[in-house]
């Protein structure tokens, strides 16, 4: 295929610790696609200059470039935005979803190569959303919340071996003693934490005044609120509420076919972990202050009787809810409807959510 009769053209990147796997993929007129060209560049600053060089030398000038890179951990970082400094269309993409589109390719054979091969067909078929880098503030929180949330991990495992060291027929003091201190340093650190997310949001007036409109929502505080705008970038490319839901892994999923296949609905779990965790706690609040959450809550459980089921459909709304607080900037009113009579407010949308 020649370089001169493309109509689009895009860069696969694989990302690991060490290498950038990419392939160059073409679309001509036709609309036929081909690989034209494979390499692997060294996941470092200088490689990342030898790909742009790489792809500029291959491509066709005239018709636009798109950079599609897999998110794996945090190895596609600094390529991205290394590419996005220089002016480059980028869009990342979760691994979950570049798997679902290498199935309906014809590659049986999964590796590094074909799978950069399978990003850059993504890259000409599909119309992606552009990436850009999260927001200073957001990034900082993002980093804090999850700290905070591996220290509240860390203390819960040193408490549970405590427990366990007190309760044996042979406790060991030494032992003791130093898992008292570790629990000791960790609730330093957690408070440390907490006081420099409160700093931070403190140093922003923009910022305290939107968290202050989802903190208005019972059930959820600071913690919760930041940590939630700091994993969705403050809701950057939400388009809506059911794009959000699934980035959570909070959609349904369910498998059923004809009369012989009946599969129980559950949610994905195929999206941001940190978000469902956030909710958790939340939406246990909720249930019993929030006489909305509380009703949905009851309605659910006496309809089939899971209580877990019924607290993750709070979590949904929760979250749902937080996305149209954020964005129409108002707080939380359950009465507002019924006062004011008005045709729309905050809680009739979260109830046709």
């Amino acid at each position: 295929m020649k370089r001169e009769n493309a109509i689009k053209q895009s860069v696969g990147i694989d990302c690991g610790k060490i290498e950038l796997v990419c392939s160059i993929g073409v679309m001509n007129h036709e609309f036929e696609e081909e690989i034209i060209s494979n390499k692997a560049f060294k996941n470092t600053p200088d490689g990342f200059k030898k790909l742009k060089e790489w792809a500029k030398k291959l491509s066709d000038n005239s018709v636009e470039m798109i950079y599609v890179i897999e998110a794996t951990g945090v190895y596609h970082e600094r390529v991205s935005l290394y590419l996005y400094n220089e002016g480059c269309k980028i869009c990342v993409m979760l691994p979950n979803k570049v798997k679902a589109f290498s199935q309906t390719l014809s590659v049986k054979t999964v590796n590094d190569k074909t799978s950069a091969q399978a990003i850059a067909y993504m890259g000409l078929e599909k119309k992606l959303d552009l990436w850009q880098p999260p927001h200073e503030v957001f990034n900082k929180l993002k980093q804090l919340t999850r700290e905070r949330e591996q220290l509240i991990e860390e203390r819960t495992i040193c408490k549970n071996q405590l427990h366990a060291e007190e309760s044996g027929a042979w406790p060991n003091k030494g032992s003791i003693k130093r898992l008292k201190q570790r629990i000791w340093l960790l609730d330093k650190q957690v408070n440390e934490v907490e006081s420099e997310i409160k700093e931070i949001v403190c140093q922003h007036q923009w910022l305290q005044e939107k968290l202050e409109y989802v903190c208005s929502i019972k059930g959820v505080a600071l913690i919760t609120a930041v940590t939630i705008v700091a994993e969705t970038n403050g809701f950057n490319l939400i388009r809506n509420k059911k794009q959000l839901v699934s980035y959570a892994g909070l959609d349904v999923i369910s498998k059923e076919s004809g009369i012989s296949v009946k599969g129980r609905s559950k949610i994905s779990r195929k999206g941001n972990k940190y978000l469902r965790k956030a909710l958790h706690f939340p939406a246990l609040v909720a249930v019993r202050h929030n006489e909305q959450m509380k009703a949905l809550y009851s309605r659910l459980v006496s309809k089939h009787g899971i209580k877990m089921k019924a607290a993750v459909a709070v979590q949904k709304k929760i979250l749902e809810l937080v996305y149209i607080l954020w964005k129409k900037e108002e707080l939380f009113d359950l009465e507002y409807f019924k006062n004011k009579g008005q045709q729309t407010s905050v809680a009739t949308l979260c109830e046709l959510a």
